[in-house]
C-alpha cells in the first residue's frame, strides 16, 4: 500500500469515526430525554397552577421585551403579554430606537404618557429617552421604555435596570405566549431548597400559519411554506430531545433568547447581557453558570418541555441565512470568552462535558462536514473514491438523520401533539426526507459564512423582516 493510499484511508477513517461518534451522541441524547419527559409529565399532572397564579406569595416577575422596528406585530404582541394568567407581573417593552412607528402605535393603543421615573442604572446602557405609563388602569402592568439604539443586549439591560421584581423573563417581542406560560416557567424556582435555580427555559414553537386573535394563539397549523415547516421539525428535535436531555444531565448551556427566566440578582452580579456578542442569550447563561461554579454555590438551570412560546420563523432563505450566520458567530464568541472552562475539572460537568460537546459538535461539526464535502469532491476529481464505501457512508448518515427526526416527531405525538390533524403529521414525516438535504445543508453553508464573518469582525445582527401573524377572516 502506497503512502497516498495510507493517507486516504486515514482521512476516510477519521471522517467515519467522527460521524459515528456524533451519531452515538445523538442516540444518547434522544434516549436520555425520554426519562426526563416522563418525569416532568408525571409531576405536572399533580400541579394546580390556579393556586400559584392567584397566590400573593408567587414569585414577582418582570417580563422584558426588546422591540426594534416591530410595528407589524407590536400591538398584537403586547396584547398577548397582557393576557398572561399571572398576578405578580409587570410588562416592560423596551423600544430600542426603532425607526418605524412602533412607539407611536404603542402610545395610541395603550393611552401612554411620559412619566417621571427613576432608572437605577446597575448595568451601564445607552441613554433612556423616556419611560411611559398608561392613563388607563386596565394597562397598569405595562411600562414602555424608549431608548437610544444599542442592540438587543443593551435593550435587555435597560429592562433589567427598570424592573422592580426579583425574577426577569426575557422574551422576543414578536413571540406569542400561552396564557399559563409564566406559571410553568417560574415553577422550578419554587421546587427546591438544595439548589438555587438561576435560569429556566421553555419550548419555542413555530407560529407561521397559526391563527392569532387579539394577541392569543387560537388555532395551531403546520406552516404552509416549506422553510418554516422544516424549521418546525428542527425545533422539535432541538427542544424536545436535545435540551430536555441536557437539563436532566445538569449541563444545559443555552436558554433561548426568545423566552427565558432568570434570577435577577445573579444576572446583575454577572454584569447583565454582553453587548459585545450577537449570542447574548447563550453567553449570559454560561457566565451565570461560571459565576456559580467559581463561587461554589449549588445551582441549577432548568428546562420546561411544555410548548410555552410561539414565534415567527424566517420564511425566506435570505432572512434564515442571516439568522444562522448570527447563531454561529454567537456560539463561537461565547466559547472563546469562556475557553478557560474547556476540560477544566474546576467547572465540573460544565467544563468536562457541556463545553467540549459544544466545541466538538456545534462549533467544529459544520467545519468538518464542509471540509469533508470538499475532500470528497477532490477524491472524485482524481478518481480516488471507493464508490461503494462513499455511498454507504452517505446513506448511513442520511438515514440516521431521517430516523432521528422521525423519533422527534414520535415524541411530540406521544406528549403534546400540537399538530392534531393527521395530514400535518404526515407532512412532518415527509419533511424528514428533505430536511437533511435543504435546511441542514443550508445551515452548514451559513455556519461557514458565520466563521468567515467572525474573522472579518462582523458584529451586526442583520435585518430580520417579519410578515406578521395570520388572523382568521371574519365571516
Amino acid at each position: 500500500m502506497s503512502l497516498q493510499d495510507i493517507f486516504n484511508v486515514a482521512i476516510s477513517s477519521l471522517f467515519l469515526g467522527y460521524s459515528l461518534f456524533l451519531m452515538c451522541g445523538y442516540i444518547f441524547i434522544g434516549l436520555y430525554s425520554i426519562g426526563e419527559l416522563k418525569k416532568y409529565l408525571r409531576k405536572n399532572s399533580f400541579t394546580n397552577y390556579r393556586l400559584l397564579a392567584n397566590s400573593a406569595e408567587a414569585p414577582k416577575i418582570s417580563i422584558i421585551a426588546p422591540a426594534y422596528n416591530e410595528g407589524a406585530n407590536i400591538i398584537e404582541n403586547v396584547r398577548s403579554l397582557m393576557s398572561i394568567y399571572y398576578s405578580n407581573l409587570e410588562i416592560i417593552i423596551v423600544n430600542d430606537g426603532s425607526k418605524d412607528d412602533s412607539l407611536e402605535k404603542l402610545i395610541n393603543s395603550y393611552e401612554l404618557y411620559k412619566a417621571e421615573f427613576f432608572v437605577n442604572e446597575q448595568i451601564p446602557t445607552k441613554s433612556v429617552r423616556g419611560v411611559y405609563k398608561s392613563r388607563n388602569s386596565i394597562y397598569s402592568k405595562l411600562l414602555v421604555v424608549d431608548k437610544e439604539n444599542g442592540g438587543k443586549a443593551d435593550a435587555l439591560n435597560v429592562g433589567i435596570n427598570v424592573s422592580r421584581n426579583d425574577y426577569i423573563v426575557c422574551i422576543d417581542v414578536d413571540c406569542i405566549l400561552e396564557q399559563d406560560a409564566i406559571l410553568k416557567l417560574v415553577k422550578p424556582f419554587l421546587e427546591t431548597n438544595k439548589f438555587r435555580v438561576i435560569a429556566t427555559g421553555g419550548v419555542v414553537r413555530i407560529a407561521n400559519s397559526c391563527e392569532v386573535v387579539d394577541g392569543r394563539l387560537v388555532k395551531v397549523h403546520l406552516p404552509k411554506q416549506l422553510l418554516p415547516r422544516l424549521q418546525t421539525l428542527e425545533y422539535i428535535r432541538a427542544f424536545l430531545l436535545g435540551r430536555m436531555a441536557w437539563s436532566r444531565l445538569g449541563g444545559l448551556m443555552l436558554i433561548s433568547g426568545a423566552f427565558g427566566a432568570f434570577d435577577k440578582e445573579i444576572a446583575i452580579k454577572c454584569g447583565g447581557y454582553n453587548h459585545k456578542t450577537v449570542g447574548e442569550d447563550m453567553e449570559l447563561v454560561v457566565r451565570m453558570r461560571r459565576y456559580m461554579e467559581e463561587n461554589r454555590i449549588p445551582y441549577r438551570v432548568s428546562f420546561i418541555p411544555d410548548p410555552l412560546c410561539w414565534t415567527e420563523a424566517p420564511s425566506t432563505f435570505q432572512i434564515l441565512g442571516r439568522q444562522r450566520n448570527r447563531w454561529t458567530r454567537g456560539t463561537i464568541e461565547t466559547l472563546k470568552m469562556h475557553k478557560v472552562m474547556f476540560f477544566n475539572p474546576k467547572y465540573h460537568l460544565m467544563g468536562m462535558l457541556s463545553y467540549p460537546y459544544w466545541f466538538a459538535f456545534e462549533f467544529l461539526a459544520p467545519i468538518i462536514e464542509f471540509v469533508g464535502f470538499i475532500y470528497f469532491n477532490l477524491f472524485i476529481l482524481f478518481g480516488e473514491v471507493n464508490v461503494k464505501f462513499a455511498l454507504s457512508l452517505l446513506l448511513m448518515v442520511y438515514s440516521f438523520g431521517v430516523l432521528y427526526s422521525v423519533f422527534g416527531i414520535l415524541m411530540e405525538v406521544r406528549t403534546y401533539n400540537q399538530y392534531k390533524d393527521r395530514k400535518d403529521t404526515l407532512k412532518l414525516l415527509l419533511a424528514t426526507l428533505i430536511e437533511p438535504l435543504i435546511l441542514h445543508s443550508f445551515g452548514v453553508w451559513h455556519a461557514i459564512m458565520g466563521n468567515i464573518d467572525l474573522l472579518r469582525k462582523k458584529s451586526s445582527w442583520g435585518e430580520m423582516t417579519r410578515a406578521g401573524f395570520s388572523t382568521p377572516k371574519k365571516k
